[in-house]
């Protein structure tokens, strides 16, 4: 290869990694700004989310209230902001639950090998052997109706995934001539484990949890659409769209109202996913 073409290879990366870096901005201020609306919902709302105005139910989308109303009068913008408090936190703490457990099983699993290794595995292959979603139904059926059960239930059958993740992560990395010389040295399992083994295994785990995040939300709602998740008159977007799906044909933006929110937020944190993944990627 000549200088010239090395040099303009050289460019084009360059020019690459700025495009990555300026998505990597804009989507990651897009769901930073979904997790402040939905810890400073309370604050953001025009109107009271649960204050009832039969008055006022079913009324379109007007300049007073620019999502409508729902049966009992209430402002469904509010109770779209509302709903994000319920929605995007409860994906949030299920992905960091799932994300630390899963990480937590897969790394002792693949660094302790042997019968333990066999047996974690076999276990994770047990829970990935069921449907995903009809295993959750299962268990948020056994444990009851509210939002703490159904991310409870999608614990259990999730943190597989990531223990798979890094558990192959793993096995690469410990054979490495780095974590030979830390052995050599006289570094306890813990000291290997934190300081050479997770830091070296953060990214592909960071990129699962990043990508998980849209996924959880649909089951999410997908659980409270049923039934088995969020109950009224908690404000969360599928137990909203499940209330009011018998008036789809005639009062739509009461279905389509939640709905929209599942899907903006799904693409942003798809879109943050895929992008910090080609942020990552050393190719």
């Amino acid at each position: 290869m000549s200088s010239e073409s090395r040099q303009v290879s050289v460019r084009q990366l360059k020019v690459k990694k700025c495009n990555t870096k300026c998505r990597l901005i804009v989507f990651a201020t897009l769901a930073i700004c979904l997790v402040a609306v939905a810890v400073f919902a309370d604050r953001l709302c025009p109107y009271d989310p649960y204050a009832q105005d039969l008055s006022l139910s079913y009324q379109a989308p007007s300049a007073a209230h620019i999502m409508g109303t729902d049966a009992y009068g209430r402002d469904m913008f509010s109770r779209v902001i509302v709903g994000a408090r319920a929605s995007i936190l409860s994906t949030l703490a299920l992905v960091c639950i799932i994300t630390l457990v899963g990480t937590a099983v897969g790394t002792i699993s693949g660094f302790i090998g042997g019968k333990v290794d066999a047996i974690v595995m076999r276990v994770s292959d047990f829970f990935l052997a069921f449907p995903g979603l009809v295993f959750a139904l299962a268990v948020a059926a056994l444990l009851g109706g509210g939002v703490l059960n159904a991310i409870i239930a999608l614990a259990v059958i999730s943190w597989p995934k990531y223990a798979r993740v890094a558990r192959s992560q793993t096995l690469s990395v410990k054979v490495s001539s780095f974590v030979q010389a830390a052995v050599l040295a006289g570094d306890n399992p813990p000291q290997i484990i934190f300081r050479h083994i997770l830091p070296n295994i953060f990214g592909p785990i960071l990129v699962t949890a990043m990508l998980d995040i849209g996924t959880m939300t649909m089951e999410l709602a997908g659980l409270s659409f049923l039934g088995l998740g969020a109950q009224p008159p908690i404000a969360e977007w599928g137990s909203m769209m499940s209330s009011g799906r018998s008036m789809l044909q005639t009062y739509p933006w009461v279905v389509l109202s939640p709905g929209i929110a599942i899907f903006i937020s799904v693409v942003i944190f798809n879109l943050l996913g895929d992008t910090v993944r080609d942020y990552l990627d050393p190719k």
